[in-house]
């Protein structure tokens, strides 16, 4: 009985995991095919010849390189931005005594429920008075705070000892070499944590770019691959190359980080 628990227990683990790892391995193999291939029915799931080419066809029809670097910049601006207004503000609210704090952190949380969409006209008039339409900064700095973030960062400084920080702060040690040195390197799991989804959020942007940026030159790639999309004469092996470009940012970061973000996640589960 126990020995049928435990199969059905990985049975349903490796179906679960090849319903999501499914998208992932079709977008890869279908950069590779034909388009006579992917429009056949019922579709190819492995091709037959592996066409690279699509991935130097995608590249010829749209300024890919440029929208690949304008996304991977302002998502990492972004992410720096919100991890260090987050430490900051999280590292306020903890450990300095200023009045009404908890008022302070209860108007950071509603923040987090009002919908983006109700700010897209505040925020756009006020790129238009800065002058920031089809810049950088346009794309960056409406999103460099988050109430999330802030709310994520209090939670894991709650948990830190007070005893250290008395003891630093009568060693002398100001709050900057606070943070610094002892108090961010302690947190740095769920700050991994908080970085890769900011990072996700940021480089899938789509409405955002889309309202902010006329010119070809200043386009992230998510609008690039729509446009592709959206062109008269669509091919969907380009799409799916484009598609497949565009994902491997975000595998090679999970590949990388992958510890850290178990870390971060499980922190405080276990006792």
């Amino acid at each position: 009985m126990k020995t049928f628990r435990l199969f059905a227990h990985y049975a349903v683990l490796i179906l679960a995991a090849l319903i999501v790892l499914f998208p992932l391995y079709f977008t890869i193999a279908g950069a590779l095919m034909t388009d006579a291939q992917l429009m056949r029915f019922p579709p190819m799931l492995v091709p037959q010849e592996l066409h690279f080419e699509n991935f130097a066809k995608v590249l010829d029809a749209m300024p890919l390189i440029r929208q690949f670097f304008n996304s991977i910049f302002v998502a990492s601006a972004i992410v720096l931005g919100v991890l260090v207004t987050s430490v900051l503000a999280a590292y306020v609210l903890v450990f300095l005594n200023i009045p009404f704090k908890n008022v302070i952190f209860g108007i950071i949380m509603l923040t987090i429920l009002v919908p983006t969409e109700s700010l897209i006209v505040p925020k756009y008039l006020i790129l238009v008075d800065l002058r920031w339409i089809n810049s950088y900064p346009g794309l960056i700095v409406p999103f460099v705070a988050s109430g999330f973030g802030i709310f994520l960062m209090r939670q894991f400084f709650l948990s830190f000892p007070k005893e250290i920080y008395e003891a630093a702060r009568i060693d002398g040690c100001g709050h900057l070499r606070f943070v610094l040195t002892i108090l961010v390197p302690i947190v740095r799991p769920a700050l991994g944590v908080l970085g890769l989804y900011t990072f996700i959020g940021a480089y899938n942007m789509y409405f955002w770019p889309l309202l902010v940026i006329n010119t070809p030159d200043m386009q992230t790639l998510q609008i690039g691959l729509q446009a592709l999309n959206s062109s008269e004469s669509t091919q969907p092996s380009l799409i799916y190359a484009g598609a497949a470009i565009a994902i491997a940012p975000m595998l090679v970061i999970f590949y990388l980080f992958q510890k850290s973000i178990v870390r971060g996640l499980t922190s405080g589960a276990v006792k």
